[in-house]
């Protein structure tokens, strides 16, 4: 006989308009941790994350950036990438730079809330892009054994 345990979860979509807005409420509401996934890293919209990322680390707050190797863009990419990634080591973000076609967009904030979709995080810029935002314990931590990221909770 199984018995199965309903999961309860809540799901919200959002565009490129609105995303951000959402976005940096989790991030300022964030007690723990945040894995970032964006394949790109622009110093405009790195311009917009390093003054909540300061504060995150001030709290405590754990935050683990997984990105493209810069010297897998072209040059205007990877100049920037690699003066943002030297930043936040400098201030204590942990980077992990990945060799090959990595394209994933994802974020996980205090293995609660995941967002997951198209949008670049950290270089979003000018295009048509979804994300989603998964309340639910159980589906973020679905994702961090899918991907295999709990060495960075």
């Amino acid at each position: 006989m199984f018995f199965w345990k309903k999961k309860i979860f809540k799901s919200q979509l959002f565009t490129q308009r609105d995303f951000y807005n959402r976005f940096i409420q989790d991030l300022n509401e964030c007690q723990r941790d945040i894995v970032i996934e964006s394949p790109y890293i622009t110093s405009f919209r790195m311009d917009l994350f390093m003054p909540i990322f300061k504060k995150l680390l001030d709290k405590g707050v754990k935050i683990h950036i997984i990105t493209r190797d810069p010297t897998d863009h072209d040059e205007y990419f990877r100049d920037q990438a690699t003066n943002e990634i030297l930043e936040c080591n400098e201030i204590g973000i942990n980077i992990v730079m990945l060799k090959g076609n990595h394209h994933r967009k994802l974020a996980i904030i205090d293995q609660e809330i995941l967002w997951e979709g198209s949008l670049n995080i950290l270089s979003y810029n000018r295009s048509q892009e979804i994300m989603r935002r998964i309340e639910g314990e159980d589906l973020a931590k679905q994702m961090i054994d899918f991907l295999k990221l709990s060495r960075y909770f």
